[in-house]
């Protein structure tokens, strides 16, 4: 149902260094790119995540409970995107975590920002 998130950016350029290396990190990549708008997705038929300056030129600023949330496919790999968002920048909203019981729906998930305060969720449903 969702093609894609739009986030706004004051700066592309180090926007685009941090989701780089972000979303690198869990296969995606650059998908679509033209004048100061990015798209980054593992494929055209799955969601993505795109960064751009306000089209009104005003400052971009994050959305107060607002937020994206990535799945992924271990808790390992929830652990490690998290580490790498605060270390290219990002802060902390929630350490990575089992919210609630242990069993098939378990929800393993971690809470970060990027550096321009926009709110992610990295997380994995279902047993460890």
């Amino acid at each position: 149902m969702i093609g894609y998130v739009t986030l706004g950016t004051n700066d592309i350029a180090a926007a685009r260094k941090f989701y780089d290396a972000l979303l690198g990190s869990i296969g995606a990549k650059r998908i679509m790119e033209f004048g100061d708008f990015t798209m980054w997705g593992v494929s055209f038929d799955t969601p993505g995540i795109a960064l751009t300056p306000p089209y009104d030129k005003g400052r971009a600023t994050a959305g107060n409970g607002n937020m994206v949330a990535i799945t992924v496919d271990t808790r390992a790999k929830v652990d490690a995107m998290h580490k790498l968002a605060l270390e290219l920048g990002g802060s902390d909203e929630g350490a990575p975590g089992l919210r609630g019981d242990e069993g098939p729906q378990a929800f393993y998930a971690g809470y970060f920002r990027d550096p321009e305060g926009n709110k992610f969720c990295a997380f994995r449903m279902g047993p460890a």
